[in-house]
């Protein structure tokens, strides 16, 4: 016992914010070190391409050209200045470049999640949430542009939380967060959401004779947080073009990410859930009722749509975090006498410096060592390769290798841009692939007028096309099989 007080101790006495900066580097050096895991999705591969295609042309996007099933149609990109960011590392340092950025982003957001912790949790209770956190959120731990906005998200709902908390109004200087998320990921509408039902704590545990003053500066700044979310390109098309992915209807229920959560075995969110319900009885946790609100609504979140267990993993400390500190005093090893001098911001300022300059060092050694490669299961190369010598235009293929497709300069059939494709075309497409319909299949196979198909070997319509007629498989390996319509086949055959 001895031994943890004194721990705790001492690390509160540490120079402020040294402790989050110390976490927040060892995040970062830990996903460097693992960065093959950051590459394992194709959506990185169209998003920067469509980065890329945003530096070279310097103009946004307003209708699609990768696609030929929806080729100029009107779609806008929602996270520009991310795919431009990618866009801009891969090119100077290849997978490196999205591998530090996205390292980098995790980093940042342990450090912001400690910082914000810390006037409430001692350092090691902090770390322990931390971690957790991230063993939650890791399955999504992808280089693609919601992992940029993730310390954005944090650093914004952060600021209402502690604004909640001194049952103040938000600091104006949370509103150019809000421009920089609404330009990195259309997941900038969360924040705006929660400003009502954070705002709802600060109001309902103030001054009765303050609450309306206070509710009107809560109603301004979500007004003014609305106007700044539409300072982007695309204007107030950002708001509507983030909440198309809304419409998609049961569609979610067929992408991984959009996927309720699987209680049927074990996992880390499973775990922390039921840890902390039980915690929170055991210990008898009282909240208010915005911020029973506010932890129902993140539940329901991450029950919803896995995607949203980060969410959930983030910003459910935030809400916990001062009832458990008043309650439990969890930060009575941290508090300071009275007249105690606070240590320096100066030596946190040399710390922050020293440590920028040895990541940076590490980064180099390690980057020069080991370079990085995105995973082969969605790049099928050698495949590709055989359908541009045929010269195929219209492929049909799964919706991870039409990213692939895409980077490749290949106008895809789908890929991983939902909102674009829409309910019912996406859907047909699912029951084509995993065999549910043969007619279906037919039937996008004819109505555009498709050259080649390019699938899994494991997916029912690669083995479903080996007994059509008029279908013939022309080559095969372990990542994916063409087959090709016979009448061309023949004829090719013939010419040679």
């Amino acid at each position: 016992m001895s031994i943890s007080i004194t721990s705790n101790v001492n690390l509160r006495s540490a120079p402020p914010g040294l402790v989050a900066l110390c976490a927040g580097a060892g995040a970062y050096l830990f996903f460097l070190s693992a960065g093959e895991i950051l590459l394992r999705d194709s959506d990185s591969l169209w998003q920067i391409k469509i980065g890329q295609s945003i530096l070279d042309h310097g103009a946004m996007p307003y209708t699609d050209v990768y696609s030929f099933t929806r080729f100029g149609e009107p779609w806008i990109s929602s996270s520009w200045l991310s795919q431009v960011l990618l866009a801009t590392v891969h090119g100077a340092f290849d997978w490196a470049g999205p591998v530090i950025l996205t390292s980098l982003a995790i980093g940042v957001t342990v450090a912001i999640f400690i910082y914000l912790l810390d006037p409430y949790l001692d350092p090691a209770r902090s770390i322990l949430l931390v971690t957790l956190a991230l063993l939650m959120s890791g399955t999504h731990f992808l280089a693609r542009p919601h992992m940029l906005a993730l310390p954005v998200m944090l650093a914004f709902v952060g600021g209402l939380m502690v604004a909640a908390d001194h049952r103040s109004h938000p600091s104006w200087l949370l509103l150019p967060l809000m421009v920089l998320w609404a330009n990195l990921h259309g997941g900038f509408v969360l924040g705006l959401a929660l400003i009502g039902p954070v705002g709802l704590e600060a109001v309902w545990s103030s001054d009765p004779k303050h609450r309306f003053a206070l509710a009107a500066r809560w109603a301004l700044f979500a007004l003014a947080a609305l106007a700044a979310s539409c300072c982007t390109p695309y204007g107030w098309n950002t708001l509507l073009g983030a909440t198309k992915i809304l419409s998609l209807g049961k569609l979610l229920s067929l992408i991984w990410e959009w996927m309720p959560a699987d209680f049927s075995s074990i996992s880390f969110f499973e775990a922390a859930l039921l840890g902390l319900i039980g915690l929170a009885f055991y210990r008898r946790l009282v909240l208010s009722a915005p911020r029973i609100i506010l932890l129902l609504g993140l539940i329901w979140m991450a029950l919803t749509h896995s995607r949203n267990i980060e969410v959930f993993a983030f910003l459910a400390p935030l809400v916990l975090a001062k009832p458990i500190a008043e309650q439990w005093r969890t930060a009575e090893a941290g508090v300071r006498p009275f007249g105690e001098i606070q240590p320096p911001y100066h030596i946190t300022i040399i710390a922050a410096l020293a440590i920028a300059a040895a990541g940076w060092a590490s980064t180099k050694t390690f980057v020069a060592h080991h370079p990085f490669s995105f995973v082969t299961a969605q790049t099928p190369v050698a495949a590709v390769d055989v359908l541009e010598q045929r010269r195929a235009q219209r492929i049909f293929s799964t919706a991870p290798i039409g990213g692939y497709l895409i980077s490749r300069d290949i106008k895809a059939f789908i890929d991983g841009r939902a909102e674009l494709y829409g309910e019912k075309f996406v859907m047909d497409y699912f029951d084509a692939v995993e065999g549910k319909n043969v007619e279906t299949l037919l039937r996008l196979l004819e109505t555009y007028r498709i050259d080649a198909t390019l699938l899994n070997p494991t997916v029912p319509a690669a083995k479903m096309l080996d007994h059509v007629a008029g279908w013939k498989r022309l080559y095969a390996d372990k990542l994916a099989v063409i087959h090709v319509r016979e009448d061309r086949a023949n004829a090719e055959m013939l010419a040679r």
